[in-house]
């Protein structure tokens, strides 16, 4: 049985949802103030890949992910540079768009434009407002009281004796040191009116603040009590702490049964952030050619809960084990008319088991990732010798398709100069394997010839790539 670790109780926890086979998922999404970068990527492959998984075990899911185009950042931006809120935020929109396919992460079913529900975000203050937890300030803005949330700090353990009470922070992004009543709608300054970020509601003319978009969309689309909410460890406090506290307070219900958080890559240690200056986008490793299935290997080899640090290294060695996969079900296509056997059928057993036995763990993508690796080299000693079937294909495509990690099939399989070179540098190995050096060196004079590098890595293999 699937168990997911629930930030909430800070354990592992049977999943089951409120409606027999129906998920309600609810994702924070991208800030699109600028470019997502690929530490941000790394909590929406692995809020993709709890999807396809859900998707997997047969459930039917509904998505939504909320698009921030309305909060601090945002407006800062668009003045800056000195266009409407709705201009500045429409090319970064559109980049995280491409950056999704490009990533092979599957479209929500709903993506939820802060701006586009205001009226929602409008009736919840006057909820909050009317059930007496909220108030406004005497600088126009309306706050929620958290001393009136006796709850307050369940998700992010942060200690009652540290808020302070009466006390008001406006701006959307702030330390557990400054837990105080926070702003649920910004009375309107100049800067928000010159960018067209200021609406009219019966408790004044201004802005949502960051925390009560989600609220709003999420129990406009799912309901009051949402079966996951996900999102970074960074969201944890104050942002989803914030969002119980106003979503609760209104409907008295609980608001996300399920609480779960990605955790941050480093790139040397560091946290990848636009504030540092050391952000990579998907972009960037798009337009140096690496395939998107490398990536989500990268992602997949260290659970979602760890750190992960990015290099070059372990990117190319990821390419590899994602390129052995390619190689296999190149193999697998082969032979797929052909019928099956009882070995074939205890091969596909084994490895739908191990991949189900390791998902079912808080979504183990490190194990699921050995189990298919481990199937593959035992489906190879079938195929060499004369064995294989479609049955086979059906069960590597099955759960190769939840983790996305098969390099994509009009690279792997059907252009004939990718082909041809990956037939020279399979050759070269051979010929490095049985010490033929002049043979391994004349074939690396006709990979360069075609175009093409194969790179050797640490684990015996090559890394396949045109010459730029």
């Amino acid at each position: 049985m699937l168990s997911l670790y629930n930030t909430l109780s800070r354990s592992k926890e049977p999943f089951t949802p409120l409606q027999p086979g129906r998920v309600s998922l609810y994702t924070c999404g991208p800030t699109v103030w600028n470019f997502a970068h690929i530490g941000n990527f790394r909590t929406f492959v692995f809020e993709d890949v709890l999807r396809r998984y859900l998707e997997y075990l047969g459930m039917k899911v509904e998505h939504v992910m909320n698009l921030t185009d309305v909060d601090d950042r945002t407006i800062k931006a668009a003045n800056e540079a000195k266009l409407q809120l709705r201009d500045h935020v429409k090319p970064f929109t559109e980049a995280f768009f491409q950056d999704r396919d490009y990533l092979r992460i599957e479209p929500a079913t709903h993506y939820t434009a802060a701006t586009a529900y205001v009226p929602q975000q409008i009736r919840l203050v006057e909820t909050l407002l009317a059930k007496g937890v909220a108030y406004r300030g005497d600088d126009g803005s309306v706050y929620f009281a958290i001393g009136k949330f006796p709850q307050y700090g369940r998700l992010s353990r942060v200690e009652a004796r540290t808020l302070k009470d009466g006390a008001r922070v406006s701006s959307d992004e702030y330390s557990k040191d400054d837990a105080r009543d926070f702003v649920l709608w910004k009375a309107a300054k100049p800067e928000d009116e010159t960018v067209g970020a200021a609406w009219d509601a019966p408790f004044g003319r201004g802005r949502p603040g960051w925390h009560l978009e989600c609220s709003a969309m999420a129990q406009h689309h799912l309901g009051d009590t949402l079966d996951i909410h996900c999102g970074g460890v960074d969201l944890i406090f104050p942002h989803h702490e914030d969002e119980i506290a106003q979503s609760e307070a209104a409907t008295g219900k609980p608001f996300a049964r399920y609480w779960m958080h990605g955790e941050f890559l480093q790139i040397d240690g560091t946290k990848m952030s636009k504030r540092f200056g050391n952000f990579l986008t998907a972009r960037d490793l798009k337009e140096s050619g690496v395939d998107p299935a490398a990536i989500r290997y990268l992602f997949g080899q260290t659970h979602y809960r760890k750190q992960l640090n990015w290099s070059d290294d372990a990117l190319k060695a990821a390419s590899a084990g994602a390129q052995r996969l390619g190689e296999f079900h190149t193999r697998l296509l082969k032979v797929s008319q052909q019928p099956g056997c009882n070995v074939e059928h205890a091969w596909m057993e084994s490895l739908e088991q191990e991949f189900r036995r390791a998902m079912d763990d808080d979504l183990d993508v490190p194990g699921a990732l050995a189990a298919i690796q481990t199937a593959v080299r035992e489906g190879n000693a079938i195929l060499d010798t004369g064995g294989g079937s479609g049955d086979m294909l059906g069960a590597f495509d099955r759960v190769t398709r939840v983790l996305q990690v098969v390099p994509a099939l009009e690279v792997a399989d059907t252009d004939p100069e990718w082909a041809r070179a990956r037939e020279l540098a399979e050759a070269r190995k051979k010929a490095k394997w049985a010490k033929n050096w002049a043979e391994a060196d004349k074939l690396r004079d006709e990979l360069h010839a075609l175009g093409f590098e194969a790179r050797d890595t640490k684990e015996g293999g090559y890394d396949l790539r045109r010459l730029s």
